[in-house]
């Protein structure tokens, strides 16, 4: 498992980058692209390295937390898994890329493709503090995903709600048909951000993908509105990304929604805790998406291993499927 903290060789790779710079034009940097991004804008937004620098301070570790705990959990559904080459589609400064060399052992080629050319040329600068990453190669031409080499695992974080809805399934037969095993796709945590993930889930199921995480079955999803399945990845701030944003507390929890297609079956089927369990003296209960459709496990204080191992659980973690009444 993977920290949700930004690699120490990229945290030195930002502060080298602020090493000049004045503080206060990044943040009115960082808010101005912020509120374009809130309008429903895009990354045409950012058009020079100061911008680049800016955002990548503000959104780089909330990304890398989140696209970290999806690994995790695929390495947990997966743990053979060793993929050896990245496609990372939509990669901004490279923030999954950068998750997935931390993650993946087994990678030996990383292709990051982004229309964006300052936060292309940003991805390739911090990629050089890193000896695996320092050969990463870009592409940012308009038809640079239909050409490049098929990947083991493609990774498309916070990129398909910038495109259109007619674009959008496109979008996701193009990622699919340039992964050779495995998808990543995630989005922000929030009701519009699940319909997308869920929308690009059901499309890619009938296209013959399966449920690696966070779902333990390829079935449709058996929540209803106003829930949404969401998880949270609290990330420590850096001082400069405290600085920046004008934040006062050493945290955030960024909130995501994601899912993770194989072109092979699932062999392990846990099940995924849908919220923070409720503890207490007398039980644990946990409400769960089971291999069954939803449930609520109560694990009860007598059975003190079991109560001692579901004390543990957490928002967000796979789980052994039990209900104890």
């Amino acid at each position: 498992m993977i920290s949700p903290s930004l690699p120490p060789d990229l945290r030195a790779a930002l502060d080298k980058k602020l090493e000049g710079l004045a503080r206060d034009d990044i943040a009115a940097r960082a808010a101005q692209i912020s509120k374009t991004y809130r309008d429903g804008g895009n990354s045409h937004a950012i058009a020079s390295p100061v911008d680049a620098l800016a955002y990548a301070l503000v959104r780089m570790p909330a990304t890398y937390a989140a696209v970290s705990a999806c690994l995790n959990a695929l390495c947990e559904a997966r743990p053979d898994f060793a993929p050896q080459r990245l496609l990372d589609v939509g990669a901004g400064p490279g923030t999954a890329s950068w998750a997935a060399a931390e993650t993946f052992a087994s990678l030996q080629a990383f292709m990051l493709l982004d229309i964006n050319a300052a936060l292309q040329t940003l991805a390739l600068k911090l990629g050089k503090e890193n000896p695996r990453l320092a050969t990463m190669t870009c592409r940012r031409d308009a038809h640079a995903l239909d050409e490049v080499e098929a990947a083991d695992v493609v990774i498309a974080s916070y990129l398909i709600g910038e495109v259109s809805e007619a674009e959008r399934r496109a979008l996701a037969e193009r990622l699919w048909s340039k992964t050779r095993d495995t998808l990543l796709v995630v989005e922000p945590g929030t009701p519009a951000g699940y319909a997308r993930i869920i929308q690009l889930r059901a499309q890619l199921i009938a296209s013959g993908a399966h449920v690696a995480a966070p779902c333990p079955h390829d079935r449709a999803c058996p929540l209803v509105p106003p829930d949404w399945c969401h998880f949270a990845q609290r990330l420590p701030r850096l001082r400069a990304h405290i600085q920046i944003k004008g934040a006062e507390l050493p945290f955030e929890d960024e909130k995501f929604s994601y899912v993770v297609l194989t072109r092979g079956p699932a062999t392990q089927r846990l099940s995924r805790v849908l919220a923070q369990p409720a503890i207490n003296k007398v039980e644990v209960s946990a409400k769960l998406c089971t291999a069954n459709g939803l449930g609520v496990a109560k694990v009860q204080s007598r059975d003190k291993t079991a109560y001692a191992a579901a004390r543990r659980w957490r928002w967000g973690e796979a789980v052994e499927d039990v209900n104890r009444p």
